[in-house]
């Protein structure tokens, strides 16, 4: 008979952490290996300890199911945009992105371009994956088809992924954000101009300095019209296949969700291989699952295109499960809540909060490998320490989306990174130096939090308002 369940302390709800650590360090820097066994000892080491102090295996066991249960709607868009990638390749879509955007886009401003339009995108549609897994895609075989490296080009468009994401009213993580803490959404919104506006400055400003060394006397113009060449020879190239990712785009920003508007982008690529590129009925069935095949005879047009389906990003959920497998037991037996609490007791005035909450985001990150954690778990175990300093609650939303949201994609075996890896092909490791918005943003947050800058305290009518507010959710729980 196991004893009376009591709280972890800190030390041993940290130890499944360090071990993980090191042994994700291990395999990944030495033997180049995934990170998937890593996390699985991380579990076992987790769901070791819980057992020791009193918790049931049917408890911790809920804890798995839960974890792998908040990763589904990520899972369900992951597979949704492996078919979307095999569906516009297949339909040419892609192809005439590229083939066009290698006309139109300079190589000296591609850069500031591709963060530029990434932004627009995703803050029309509220996705920051959406965005990746079909302007990205396109806009990866536009920079490498110019001769710039593939980190650098994902870095750009990440900046620009995750900026339009963070400011859009219809993203998932902004809302999740808000009404955690209890801010108003554009409220919520408002505030992180302070943060965000300047970190996209930074980073248009080293995507425009970087852009001049890629200017088209450094380029090698027989490799972009070799490209081109063998686009045309291998697909029907027409302005009018463009119509269809502005369909999709149109359709989330008039607010039909992501899945039923990706899957008509899917329809219709899928008709588009078969009634224009002239693919039979069964090799288009056949790349929504396999991906697409081709072999151009030109080594850069081959690696860019041979890619999509649901195959492909099966390597990502399964490292999904399994990530959340030990964000999980983590979170259900009170290991984040007890490592959580133990940060906060470093936080003694209204700045040092606003740091440790940016903090401790990212390491949420770390710890739990999903994004959405990072902004309920400390949006959850803060809110009181901010009521009780009478801080704003935009004050906190603002501090989960700048060490959480944005951070996610820093963390190898995160959610956010492992999607990126399979849609972009290129590893944290690699991007990390150029996703020059992601890291400005939480350097600016604490930066401006420790000199007390657009740290904003409830009136005395706020104060009132959000109590009563308070009062309402417990009453309802």
């Amino acid at each position: 008979m196991k004893t009376e369940r009591k709280d972890i302390p800190f030390l041993l709800a940290i130890t499944p952490l360090v071990v993980m650590v090191i042994a994700m360090a291990t395999t990944i820097v030495k033997f180049e290996g995934s990170p998937h066994i890593p996390l699985i000892l991380g579990t076992v080491v987790a769901a070791f300890i819980a057992w020791q102090v009193g918790f049931r295996w049917n408890e911790i066991e809920k804890g798995i199911y839960e974890g792998i249960r908040l990763a589904l709607p990520a899972i369900v868009i992951i597979i949704m945009v492996g078919l979307t990638i095999g569906a516009w390749i297949g339909g040419g879509i892609v192809a005439t992105m590229i083939y066009y955007g290698l006309k139109i886009i300079s190589p000296s401003l591609f850069l500031v371009s591709m963060t530029v339009i990434c932004a627009i995108v995703a803050l029309a549609i509220g996705s920051s994956w959406s965005t990746m897994g079909t302007i990205g895609v396109a806009g990866m075989g536009i920079g490498i088809s110019m001769g710039i490296p593939a980190p650098v080009v994902a870095g750009a468009i990440i900046s620009g992924a995750y900026f339009g994401d963070k400011m859009s009213p219809l993203s998932d993580t902004t809302n999740l954000a808000a009404g955690i803490a209890g801010a108003d959404l554009f409220d919520h919104i408002k505030h992180m101009f302070y943060t965000t506006i300047p970190a996209l400055v930074v980073a248009l400003i080293v995507y425009t300095v970087m852009g001049r060394q890629y200017g088209k006397n450094s380029l090698n113009s027989e490799n972009i019209d070799s490209v081109m060449k063998s686009l045309q020879d291998n697909f029907v190239i027409s302005p009018w296949l463009l119509v269809i990712p502005l369909i999709v785009i149109v359709l989330v920003a008039r607010k039909v969700p992501a899945l039923p508007a990706l899957t008509v982008g899917i329809i219709l690529g899928w008709l588009c291989h078969i009634f224009v590129q002239g693919g039979s009925i069964g090799e288009a069935v056949n790349t929504l699952n396999d991906g697409f095949s081709i072999e151009s005879g030109n080594e850069l047009v081959d690696s860019l295109f041979n890619r999509g389906g649901i195959d492909a990003m099966m390597y990502t959920v399964s490292l999904t499960i399994v990530a959340m497998t030990f964000g999980g037991v983590l979170e259900h037996t009170g290991m984040l809540k007890a490592i959580v609490k133990k940060i906060l007791t470093l936080a003694k005035t209204a700045r040092s909060l606003v740091v440790t909450t940016i903090v401790s985001a990212f390491f949420t990150n770390v710890a739990a490998a999903e994004q959405y954690i990072s902004v309920v778990l400390p949006g959850r175990m803060y809110s009181e320490a901010y009521r009780e300093k009478n801080l704003h609650p935009k004050n906190l939303s603002r501090a989960v989306e700048d060490g959480g949201t944005v951070t996610s994609v820093f963390v190898p075996w995160n959610t956010c990174a492992v999607f990126i890896f399979a849609t972009l092909s290129v590893h944290p490791f690699e991007y990390a130096p150029y996703a020059v918005l992601n890291y400005m943003g939480p350097i600016i947050a604490i930066i401006m939090a420790l000199v007390g800058f657009k740290i904003t305290y409830m009136t005395d009518e706020e104060r009132a308002a959000n109590d009563e507010k308070r009062k309402d959710q417990s009453l309802n729980v």
